[in-house]
């Protein structure tokens, strides 16, 4: 590892293959930071969308936490397929945590489709009760596995930032195509052309081998990978999403709410959170665990509707951010993470309610 940085007390560290490590200056504050933050970029994207997050989480939290800003799939990689970049990230995650045996609690803050992708990786990585670490003495045993662990350690928070939950092949759920059918279905037929393996999942359009397409195999455990224990054993879930001017991802996709449940909102009061207007804490629905997964995958409304349900099963802390007063409201999909601390500055208080919210 080279050292590439120091600022405010925090540092940075960049190995040859890309991945930033961001953590505290001081060695003693360093050294008792037990809990490994995995921050995964979107499409296209790069270790440096998350540099101001990190810098933020390390400077609050400096003998709490321990960021890793993944790098694995940077740029056109992040058009190889949700599946083959989670298999990638699973690998990094793997790594960081073989360097780093002090570590004992695991959270992810993804953005965008980056979401997607750790929804897969700690599914790859879980390990239920009573089978931790079993064939890998190289990795931490976590002594208290009540509810699993991933790759050993604690699953603590694990928060999305403008995630498609839901996909994109859904009504108005990708807002750029003006919500106009015609647009829309013309996208799916053509998406992949753009966005190669990773469109057809966002669209649903993928038929790997004949399966259902990946993100329904991913509403529920699938041989070795437990996408719904996995998903199910952090102590919080968050999905932060924003409210419009996200030209990217649609509200509905990335709060995982049907239409009729999207909220009222007001701009805020709070002059903390200046963009933070609605905030609801959803309770599991134990209900829909009996109800069979859907044999055709014609409808997206269908489609929709059964991911709704299964990712329904576990609770949800929905944060809904409105940047219609900003400057930089068009570029909201980039603001809600300040994917430039220049441009996106006013995404700030976004990244600090996660902070102040964060269990450590």
């Amino acid at each position: 590892m080279d050292t590439s940085g120091t600022q405010n007390g925090v540092c940075s560290e960049e190995s040859v293959r890309g991945d930033r490590d961001v953590f505290s200056c001081k060695d003693s504050a360093a050294s008792a930071a037990d809990h490994l933050v995995v921050m995964v970029h979107g499409i296209l994207g790069s270790d440096s969308d998350w540099k101001f997050a990190a810098q933020q989480f390390v400077r609050v939290l400096p003998d709490k936490v321990f960021v890793h800003c993944s790098e694995r799939n940077v740029s056109r990689l992040t058009l190889d397929g949700v599946d083959v970049m989670g298999e990638r990230l699973a690998e990094e995650v793997r790594e960081v945590v073989k360097r780093r045996p002090d570590l004992r609690k695991i959270s992810f803050i993804a953005h965008s489709v980056g979401g997607l992708v750790a929804r897969y990786v700690i599914g790859k990585l879980y390990k239920p009760p009573g089978k931790e670490n079993a064939g890998d003495s190289s990795l931490n045993i976590f002594i208290d596995d009540s509810r699993g662990t991933i790759c050993g350690l604690e699953p603590v928070n694990f928060i999305t930032v403008a995630t498609p939950h839901l996909g994109s092949r859904g009504n108005r759920q990708v807002p750029f195509l003006l919500g106009v059918p015609a647009f829309e279905k013309a996208a799916s037929c053509v998406i992949h052309l753009i966005f190669r393996r990773t469109g057809r999942h966002l669209f649903l359009t993928d038929n790997d081998e004949g399966k259902p397409p990946l993100l329904i195999r991913m509403l529920e455990d699938d041989g070795e990978y437990y996408f719904m224990s996995a998903l199910r054993s952090f102590k919080r879930r968050v999905a932060y999403s924003n409210v419009g001017y996200d030209h990217i991802v649609g509200w509905r996709t990335a709060s995982i709410r049907r239409h009729t449940e999207l909220p009222k909102w007001d701009e805020t009061l709070n002059e903390k959170y200046p963009h933070i207007v609605y905030e609801e804490h959803c309770k599991a629905c134990e209900s829909e665990e009996s109800e069979p997964m859907l044999t055709e995958y014609e409808g997206s409304d269908k489609l929709e509707e059964e991911m709704v349900k299964a990712l329904s099963r576990v609770s949800w802390e929905k944060i809904d951010v409105s940047f219609h007063s900003s400057r930089q409201r068009m570029a909201a999909h980039s603001v809600i993470q300040v994917k430039d601390q220049i441009m996106h500055i006013e995404g700030a208080d976004v990244i600090q309610h996660m902070i102040d919210h964060f269990l450590v």
